[in-house]
């Protein structure tokens, strides 16, 4: 189990994407962009010691400063006003997201309860994948004994591949748990 830092992306997966996609050119070969974690708060718009929670236990697993989403427009069934905070983001790039990776699939992925691999169809048709955690627990930074709101996120890996093939290939190389189609076809 190696690293998945930029060197080893470097050294290890750029000449086997090379091969797979049959382009001698490196910059011409899919790469990772940026990693956007993502959260709704939804369910806790009236409790704000649970957003600040939500809030502090983002930045800790994501290593930066988190910035706030709030509603464009007022929708009354959802009792939401505008501008009313309604999620937080933060997006990631070099080490940080290289970082943030790795604890990813080699620590975090793996303590997701009955986990066989991330699907097929998590990764759309520009080649990016997107992740969702349904416990955040499964950090190694989350000390499960303080936490009082067990919340869920969004995780969006963007590429620079141009469909879903190449994106496939980039994140086999990496190193990522895909399933197989055979895996996939079975658990359906």
């Amino acid at each position: 189990m190696s690293s998945l830092t930029k060197h080893n992306y470097e050294a290890k997966a750029l000449p086997a994407l090379s091969a797979l996609l049959g382009t001698k050119n490196p910059n011409a070969l899919p790469k990772i962009d940026r990693v956007v974690v993502n959260v709704g708060v939804g369910k806790f718009l009236k409790e704000s010691n649970r957003i600040e929670e939500i809030r502090t236990s983002l930045e800790m697993i994501t290593g930066q400063k988190v910035v706030s989403t709030k509603a464009r427009k007022a929708i009354a069934g959802f009792k939401i006003r505008e501008d009313l905070e309604v999620g937080m983001r933060t997006t990631l790039r070099g080490k940080r997201m290289w970082d943030f990776l790795d604890r990813l699939v080699h620590v975090a992925l793996p303590r997701v309860r009955d986990f066989q691999g991330i699907t097929l169809r998590s990764i759309d048709s520009y080649g990016n994948c997107n992740i969702g955690i349904k416990e955040h627990l499964v950090f190694p930074e989350i000390i499960p004994e303080k936490v009082q709101t067990i919340f869920s996120f969004q995780i969006t890996i963007v590429t620079t591949a141009h469909d879903k093939a190449a994106g496939e290939c980039l994140f086999r190389a990496i190193g990522f748990p895909l399933q197989t189609v055979t895996q996939e076809a079975s658990l359906q």
